[in-house]
């Protein structure tokens, strides 16, 4: 049987996170709104109307661009992309064709290790970056077509991959970077679930070690990362099929159902020669001067896998923790600006973190940039600890009455006493009432059993309500029983 190798590229619309639609003055975000409420002449199409460009849609558009190495056109322009779809109701999309905002660019994928095969980094090159408005959407009810324009005009980027991608890991953890960098600098929210990253997925096999390319089928509908893996893997498994079988693969676009998890026809893919692209006459072109690409770019941060191999050098995280704490840009900042406050090791800092404050943001929900713990807090924490005036669980108990009242870690440790106690004869007190109270145990001790040890600490730690020094308290058991 012959072995075949996937070819993937990937078509993404991220819609952009401005208060207002493209080409009017409509909010560009009508989730929760009724069909067909959000909408006024201009995005729906009325005759004698004129568009007006959206400037915070360009900004955010180019900075997506610089975020993904691509280089920005000084001056562009908007064109009519034709075809009829009952969500379209101009009976054209504006978009941007061969003179667009922004060309090139690519994106680097770190893929980890796993079964056979060592961690690499996949090169996905960008082959086509544009502005365009989005159309409506169609749903089935009740054996009806309904159709809600509210979305038509919502601000968009369309970004093209090369076909670079060879398996549905590499187009899943695709989409997880891109999401990433989205929300890093702030450009979308670029939740699958409400439409803010849409993916379609264009796939074709060859025999390994062929460097043609075979014709493709593209798969739309897909909203989830998962439902982009399984569709993937569900068409080269028919695509193998059909090739095995001594048929050819046609240019379909197919339909994903995500209840059944099954691909189907609907109809033959479009060519760039179908649309009749134009110049979009109502349109003067989008010229960006260096002044204002300056004041763009100066808002684009550290890029979240710089700041993860950054990390890793400079603070001597392993991977797993890098990874963790860039995985989000307030986390990235609030574990960074601890580590600052803090003065000591790096990797303290990340543990506490990874678990303490990791927990309690999802427990309640929150980003890291709302805790009423901020990063000062948390080094004033690890340095009580480090200091010996409270032991790790009064440290850890601290982490929530911090947030729970907003006062400082060494304001709640003098209000409640929560000192840790080394006074020796106070503690040999309560030693010698635990073994007072507990002769079975003490029995069992002595005739061997040591492990007895920790359970005899934990009652003198739960007696003086964890403020005594663990390894004190060990000391003066251990004299006592011997």
């Amino acid at each position: 049987m012959t072995d075949y190798e996937v070819i993937i590229g990937l078509e993404t619309h991220i819609q952009l996170n401005t208060v207002t639609k493209i080409f009017c003055s409509c909010k560009a975000d009508s989730w929760f709104d009724p069909p067909n409420t959000n909408i006024c002449p201009v995005c729906t199409g009325l005759p004698g109307v004129l568009p007006v460009l959206n400037k915070s849609a360009v900004e955010k558009g180019a900075l997506l661009a610089a975020a993904m190495h691509a280089q920005l056109r000084p001056l562009s322009f908007f064109d009519r992309k034709n075809y009829f779809y009952p969500d379209l109701p101009k009976g054209y999309q504006i978009s941007q064709y061969d003179q667009s905002l922004a060309f090139g660019g690519y994106l680097d994928l770190p893929m980890p290790a796993s079964a056979g095969r060592p961690a690499y980094v996949r090169h996905v090159g960008i082959i086509k970056l544009h502005l365009e408005e989005d159309a409506g959407k169609t749903k089935n009810v009740g054996g009806e077509r309904w159709t809600d324009f509210n979305r038509c005009g919502v601000p968009l980027v369309e970004m093209v991959t090369g076909p670079d991608l060879r398996s549905a890991d590499e187009a899943a953890q695709y989409l997880i970077r891109l999401r990433q960098l989205l929300r890093w600098i702030g450009v979308s929210e670029a939740d699958m679930e409400r439409g803010q990253l849409r993916c379609d997925a264009n796939v074709s096999i060859r025999p390994v070690g062929a460097t043609y390319l075979n014709p493709k089928t593209e798969i739309k509908n897909v909203n989830s990362i998962e439902s982009v893996r399984d569709a993937i893997l569900k068409e080269v498994e028919r695509q193998i099929r059909e090739v095995e079988a001594g048929h050819k693969i046609e240019a379909w676009t197919l339909e994903w159902d995500e209840d059944k998890q099954v691909l189907r026809k609907m109809r033959s893919k479009e060519t760039e020669a179908d649309y009749r692209y134009f110049r979009e006459p109502d349109l003067l072109p989008i010229r960006l001067t260096e002044e204002w690409k300056a004041e763009i770019l100066s808002a684009l941060p550290e890029l979240p896998l710089e700041r993860r191999q950054r990390f890793m050098d400079a603070y001597e995280l392993p991977e797993y923790d890098a990874e963790i704490l860039t995985s989000e840009r307030r986390l990235s900042d609030y574990f960074e600006q601890a580590v600052l406050a803090y003065r000591g090791d790096p990797k303290r800092v990340s543990n506490w973190l990874m678990n303490e404050i990791l927990r309690m943001l999802n427990e309640r929900g929150l980003t890291a940039d709302a805790l009423r713990l901020t990063p000062t807090y948390l080094a004033d924490i690890l340095r009580l600890v480090d200091s010996g005036q409270i032991n790790t669980s009064t440290g850890k108990s601290l982490v929530e009455k911090v947030e729970a009242t907003g006062k400082s870690p060494q304001q709640i440790v003098a209000e409640e006493g929560l000192a840790k106690v080394s006074d020796d004869a106070a503690i040999r007190a309560v030693c010698q009432e635990v073994l007072s109270e507990s002769p079975k145990e003490v029995e069992a001790y002595r005739a061997g059993k040591q492990t007895l040890m920790g359970w005899f600490v934990g009652q003198v730690m739960k007696k003086m309500r964890g403020k005594a020094d663990p390894t004190l308290a060990r000391q003066i058991l251990e004299e006592l029983l011997s």
